[in-house]
């Protein structure tokens, strides 16, 4: 069993019982308790459940959405290298838009030092990045602030990316599935996303492995609307050739300590 297929089965499990106790995962899923443990961590991040002494229990499932402060901890080697790697797909002189997450705001610190370059963003923390960069120009949507993400969302984000134009759009998000594409647990934030994905010719999404293989209560980019998947080598190869088997452009990035750092 595939790691995201094992934490799925879990997530499963504990949401048709409510309660489920280590031991009784590790058999289930044929896994040692270690595994099963680390496996309950990485959930517990995403805000799918929560850890007990001696097992886990069902908390807000799909549509919980973890914060900034519990998604920025997860996976950040992963996002750092992500970041890097889909750098690459920005040229001097593009107009972007980037969307709001941990994910996100990695790749823009590798744009800082980049050449002339136009940001429209909904997210307060890429534009802080940013901030720092003489040579990019960023616009941002305007709206009501969601403080736990720290992104701009409702009508008035959605109507200032009418009428825009660009290259390439950038997004994150907290489940991504070969059946369902990108969602998020929420609803405005998905609004909002959607209409960065209308403004763009082409959707790049950036993913570390443990949004694969994960289903959000809200939808934000059908999997045939994904023109490029940038994710890591810790999602499991049978997953990237699904993917790639769509006709996506998937780019794996190299961890950190793959590399030995």
């Amino acid at each position: 069993m595939f790691a995201d297929e094992r934490r799925q089965r879990i997530l499963d499990l504990v949401r048709s019982n409510g309660a489920v106790s280590l031991r009784e995962l590790s058999r289930v899923v044929g896994s040692s308790e270690v595994t099963v443990r680390r496996d309950l961590r990485l959930l517990e991040a995403q805000g799918l459940l929560d850890r007990r002494h001696g097992g886990a229990v069902s908390t807000g499932g799909r549509g919980h959405e973890p914060t900034y402060s519990e998604k920025s901890v997860v996976a950040a080697r992963e996002k750092e290298a992500i970041g890097a790697l889909a750098a690459a797909l920005v040229d001097e002189g593009d107009a972007i838009c980037i969307g709001a997450g941990t994910t996100t705001q990695a790749f823009v610190r590798h744009l800082v030092g980049f050449g002339e370059l136009t940001v429209m963003t909904n997210s307060v923390l890429v534009a802080q990045v940013l901030a720092r960069s003489r040579t990019v120009e960023v616009a941002m949507t305007g709206g009501t602030l969601r403080g736990s993400i720290y992104a701009l969302v409702g009508s008035v984000a959605e109507r200032a990316l009418q009428g825009v134009r660009v290259r390439r759009v950038f997004l994150s998000g907290n489940g991504l599935t070969v059946e369902r594409g990108l969602s998020t647990p929420n609803l405005s934030v998905a609004a909002v996303d959607q209409a960065l994905v209308d403004a763009a010719d082409e959707v790049v999404v950036l993913a570390d492995s443990t949004k694969i293989g994960v289903e959000t209560m809200a939808q934000t980019v059908p999997v045939d609307r994904i023109d490029h998947l940038v994710t890591s080598d810790r999602t499991p190869a049978a997953v990237l050739r699904e993917f790639a088997a769509l006709d996506i452009q998937v780019r794996v990035a190299v961890t950190e300590d793959e590399k030995g750092l």
